[in-house]
């Protein structure tokens, strides 16, 4: 198995006990906790001019900090996402600068490629040649990509909202797609029994890879180096599962090991009225959520109403002096608009939770006058362009 000279292997999040990289694939065989991929920090040399020397093309110029040498990624040029000022909604927020990390630049349009990169290079190197996941659309059509590219068959387990796009792409991928009932939890259920049936396909799902956070840390590495190494004040994030948000709060860590940085941006995380399991356990102090009995949103990709890492998500929202937020979905349908029609970038509804909820931070007195807020926007606006349109059509547009 080739891995990189400073990867050591993985690290349980609940019991700390530690997997070889080749033995450590999923979940800990003993708690069933989250596995973490770990490093030799001492064994990394990179520093700010050695990056600076590089092409900015694809996440996997951060090679040193990743499980996989780009050489044997599956890769299509993912990552190198533009972080775009925003000066309009910097004023309306009445801070100094408003970046938005625009991740529908992607190949496959969302940030999911970036977590569908590592973990199908990861699926690769251990012999798979089936992978499978249940999910609420794009991280189903990143998948079926990547496995495509790598020569697997992909097995994808979609609800019956997710969009037509995601779902027809799956197809075009060559992916084999089941769709089953309407929330992500049916979606789930109908991969976790087709699994049973199938003991050698590989699981992609999130926080059971312990891959796909891995690939989308790197939206921080790259944020930071766009900032010509200041470190934005807050990060705002739509955070279902928590994947990138996780992600992003490890890599700021990293560097900040590395002497790359000296501080931690604030994280928070930006969710919908109708499923807020986060929202509601940051407010009460709690260190886990409970979950949402009856989700209701129109941004199913943050529909997450039981996320398996909420106690890394938690701690890393307080560690950092975040915090968290919750609009309705007119008021994130509504951010979407307002950045479409001033600025120009095009925000599906679930990534505009981010935005909404940066608005609602603001309003709050959250940020000061001299803050730099980056706005995560996950996925492109023409991944559900007919929601975004029958909103307006419902303002009488």
């Amino acid at each position: 198995m080739e891995t990189t000279e400073a990867f050591t292997g993985l690290e349980c999040h609940d019991c700390d006990r530690s997997y070889a990289p080749e033995a450590g694939t999923h979940r800990c065989a003993d708690c069933g906790g989250i596995l973490d991929p770990t490093y030799d920090y001492d064994a990394i040399d990179v520093t700010r001019e050695s990056l600076a020397d590089r092409p900015f093309d694809s996440l996997w110029r951060y090679a040193e900090l990743l499980p996989f040498e780009r050489d044997v990624a599956v890769s299509m040029d993912e990552g190198a996402t533009p972080a775009v000022e925003c000066e309009t909604l910097a004023d309306e927020l009445g801070v100094g600068e408003v970046l938005i990390k625009d991740e529908g630049r992607n190949p496959t349009g969302t940030f999911k490629d970036r977590g569908a990169s590592m973990a199908v290079t990861a699926a690769v190197a251990h012999g798979a040649t089936d992978v499978v996941l249940p999910s609420a659309g794009n991280a189903g059509q990143a998948a079926s990509a990547y496995a495509a590219r790598a020569g697997l068959d992909a097995h994808v387990f979609l609800p019956s909202r997710s969009s037509f796009t995601t779902k027809a792409m799956v197809n075009v991928h060559g992916g084999d797609l089941t769709v089953s009932g309407g929330r992500i939890g049916d979606a789930g259920a109908a991969a976790t029994d087709a699994m049973a049936e199938h003991d050698d396909w590989y699981s992609l799902s999130s926080f059971v890879t312990p891959y796909r956070h891995e690939g989308k840390k790197t939206m921080l590495y790259e944020l930071v180096e766009q900032r010509d190494w200041q470190v934005p004040d807050a990060i705002v994030y739509p955070t279902g599962g928590g994947v990138g948000l996780v992600g992003m709060y490890k890599a700021a860590r990293e560097w900040r090991e590395l002497g790359l940085i000296d501080e931690i941006p604030a994280f928070y995380a930006a969710q919908a009225s109708g499923c807020a399991p986060i929202v509601e356990a940051f407010d009460a102090g709690r260190d886990e959520h409970e979950p949402i009995e009856n989700p209701d949103t129109i941004c199913g990709g943050i529909e997450i109403p039981d996320p398996g890492a909420s106690r890394w998500i938690l701690d890393a929202l307080r560690e950092s002096g975040g915090g968290a937020v919750a609009t309705d979905d007119h008021e994130i349908l509504d951010a979407a608009v307002a950045v479409a029609q001033n600025e120009g970038l095009e925000m599906a509804p679930t990534c505009a939770a981010a935005a909404s909820g940066a608005w609602a931070l603001a309003e709050r007195g959250e940020f000061d006058a001299d803050d730099t807020v980056a706005i995560v926007n996950t996925g492109a606006g023409n991944k559900n362009a007919d929601v975004l349109r029958s909103h307006l059509m419902g303002q009488g547009i």
